[in-house]
């Protein structure tokens, strides 16, 4: 089981996002307090469940969770700031979403901007040591997921509903194929074909 906590006598949220590494759509950022002896021995790195298990965990997490939050960054601020600038303003967002303040944020990755006045700790691969950073992981994952299988309805040529946006070969076929649309990030499409 993850750990429920990093530090004691401290409220704190987790911060993860989903869509980092796509071609297409927003980047999705979640942030979530859990109780602080929070107990759940499914709850994982989104990318380690499957999507029915995402599913379920989703509801628990919502229902459960002292405070949580989901935000974004779309493609055009993407194109704009980078896709690691995005990410952490989707964080920044998801935060300040919060109807509780927490007193440190604990974040996954390497990479974070303070917010407000707000300590944080950076911890690589959180999402699959401590319940918080992972609870926001799915969050984040289902949410991103679900806007993307929307999308995908106006634009069913790329397959988003299954590909979510990551640059598969069916996903780059249907670029060479019939060109960009209004979600794709020229920024990465050009780092792309530049390789």
């Amino acid at each position: 089981m993850l750990k429920s906590h990093y530090s004691t006598g401290i409220i704190e949220a987790g911060c993860d996002e989903a869509g980092r590494g796509c071609m297409a759509g927003p980047v999705f950022a979640a942030a979530v307090i859990l109780p602080y002896d929070y107990r759940n021995g499914r709850l994982n790195d989104s990318k380690k469940l499957s999507a029915k298990v995402r599913e379920i965990l989703r509801v628990e997490i919502e229902n459960e969770a002292l405070a949580w939050s989901v935000a974004s960054a779309d493609h055009t601020e993407i194109d704009q700031i980078n896709i690691l600038n995005a990410s952490i303003l989707a964080m920044h967002r998801a935060t300040g979403g919060l109807t509780l303040r927490p007193g440190l944020l604990l974040i996954d990755g390497n990479r974070f901007k303070p917010f407000q006045d707000i300590p944080h700790q950076c911890i690589v691969r959180g999402d699959s040591c401590y319940m918080p950073i992972a609870a926001a992981s799915i969050l984040a994952k289902t949410y991103r997921d679900a806007f993307m299988s929307g999308i995908s309805l106006q634009f069913p040529i790329y397959g988003w509903a299954r590909n979510k946006g990551y640059p598969t070969a069916g996903h780059r076929k249907a670029i060479l194929l019939y060109g960009l649309s209004p979600f794709h990030r020229r920024s990465f499409i050009l780092r792309e074909q530049l390789k």
